[in-house]
């Protein structure tokens, strides 16, 4: 199964690629989580959020696979406890179809983008530094590929 994490912003710390690397590099190949990073708009001469919500979600609709099974992380998704999330992915893996969970910018997404999505997926009720998000994010998968695989990672 391939998993795509798509998220805007495409400055991040090496910190956190070492944390998203960490957790990629232990998933078998079979099962795969690549980061795609979308530019983020210029906030210059003062554009107004929703031109700049409405020009993120162009960016992230022409990065996505008609294909693909979407699912937006949002903060009006469902929260899955480990468990939960690990039914997820048998789920996504018996879909057969690209998975991608996208990160949307400061200012979130549209109505049309979260209403298009197959899902969304709450990771909690606190605001959390995007650029952070991934790493939970592959900490999470990897964690739930785990449990499926009964490796020892999750006791």
């Amino acid at each position: 199964m391939k998993i795509e994490l798509l998220a805007i912003g495409d400055k991040m710390p090496a910190w956190i690629q070492a944390g998203f690397e960490e957790y990629t590099r232990r998933l078998p190949v079979d099962s795969s989580l690549q980061l795609k990073q979308i530019r983020a708009v210029s906030r210059g001469k003062n554009p107004s959020i929703a031109t700049i919500i409405a020009e993120e979600d162009k960016r992230l609709l022409a990065a996505i696979p008609a294909s693909a099974h979407r699912v937006v992380l949002d903060i009006t998704g469902k929260q899955w406890n480990t468990q939960e999330l690990a039914e997820q992915y048998s789920y996504w893996r018996e879909l057969g179809k690209p998975i991608v969970l996208v990160v949307g910018g400061a200012d979130g997404f549209s109505q049309t983008m979260i209403s298009q999505s197959a899902q969304r997926w709450s990771l909690s009720h606190l605001t959390l530094p995007h650029y952070l998000v991934r790493v939970i994010v592959a900490e999470q998968i990897y964690r739930a590929w785990s449990i499926l695989n009964r490796h020892p990672y999750h006791r």
